[in-house]
This record gives C-alpha cells, structure tokens and sequence, in this order.
C-alpha cells in the first residue's frame, strides 16, 4: 500500500512519530510531508527530531511533482496527524496551493481513503461545518481521543490507543493496544 503521511503544526507530534513508527517500509511505500509550521511543533515537541523510517520518503511542501499530486498517480492513503483546524477548513474547501493540501483534494476526488486526526478543543460551529464537509466528501475525522480502558501506564500507551485505530482503519495489521472484548457471562 502506498501511504502518505502528512504533518500539520498541530500540537500532537508524537502520534505522527508513533504512526511511522508502526508503519512497515518493508511492506508499504511510505511518503511524507510537513506544513510549514510542523517544523516548529517538532522541534518543540521531539527534541530528538522527527525519525523516518528507512527507506520513507520526504517531499517538501512546495514539491508539485510529488507523485500523490496527482490523480494519475493516487496514493492509496493518506493521513494528516495531527492536523490543524486550518488544514481541517482548507482541505474541506477545496484549497490546493501546496503539495499536502493537493494530495488531500486528489486522495477525496479519487475515492481513497484520507484520515484527519484533529487534536483541538473544544470546537466551534465553523470547525463542525468543515467536519460535515469532510465526511460528506469521504474523509475520515479520527479526533486525537485517546481510551483508557486498558490502563496505560506511559505517554506512548496513551498516543498508541489512537495510532492503534488509525491503523485499523488504514488495514494495517498490530498489536498496539488491546481490543475491546466481550463480557464473560
């Protein structure tokens, strides 16, 4: 599967780093791309600085020649983690004035999956419109929710039970955190 991973300045990087952690370059074709203002959110948030697994690609922002820029060359998923309200209000608007939003407008009009995974809060009505937007268009809003059930007992347990369902809903086969089950009787 040919996946694109592409990170707003949201607060939020380490889902980014879990999802690529996770992500198998052996099994998957791995793109990335970051807003301009995630290069500040990283720097803040992973000291150690974001770490692509080998053999993932970079594509800077201002590249239109990426190869998801286009609908002749469609990736098959993509995933913005996290992602800004602004992104949020772009890509349900139709804007495309860099690669990353581009991508989002080819992934919609092609029918692949796209997967926004917002972490602000709360919302206003105009960040629920855009939502409505977006579902009606056939994106997938995964809010940066995580669950507890499970009792994690670090930070990344924590980030894991939302990269967990991003994978789900990507195809992506994991141990992340463990599934809900059914009452014993």
């Amino acid at each position: 599967m040919k996946i694109l991973v592409a990170i707003t300045g949201a607060s939020g990087a380490l889902y980014a780093q879990r999802l690529l952690d996770h992500l198998d370059p052996r099994q998957h074709e791995i793109h990335v791309v970051m807003s301009n203002y995630a290069q500040v959110v990283l720097a803040q948030e992973l000291p150690r600085g974001l770490c692509l697994p080998e053999g993932a690609r970079a594509h800077g922002l201002r590249s239109m020649n990426a190869p998801f820029a286009s609908g002749s060359n469609p990736m098959d998923a993509m995933v913005v983690i996290p992602c800004t309200m602004g992104t949020v209000g772009r890509i349900a608007h139709g804007l495309s004035d860099d690669v990353l939003l581009r991508a989002a407008d080819v992934a919609l009009k092609e029918k692949r999956k796209l997967i926004l995974v917002p972490r602000e809060t709360p919302l206003n009505l105009v960040h629920v419109r855009n939502y409505e937007l977006l579902l009606l268009a056939g994106a997938i809003i995964l809010p940066a929710n995580p669950s507890f059930y499970h009792g994690p007992t670090t930070i990344e347990q924590v980030i894991d039970t939302v990269v967990a369902r991003v994978l789900d809903h990507l195809g992506v086969m994991h141990n992340l955190s463990p599934r809900w089950q059914e009452e014993k009787e």
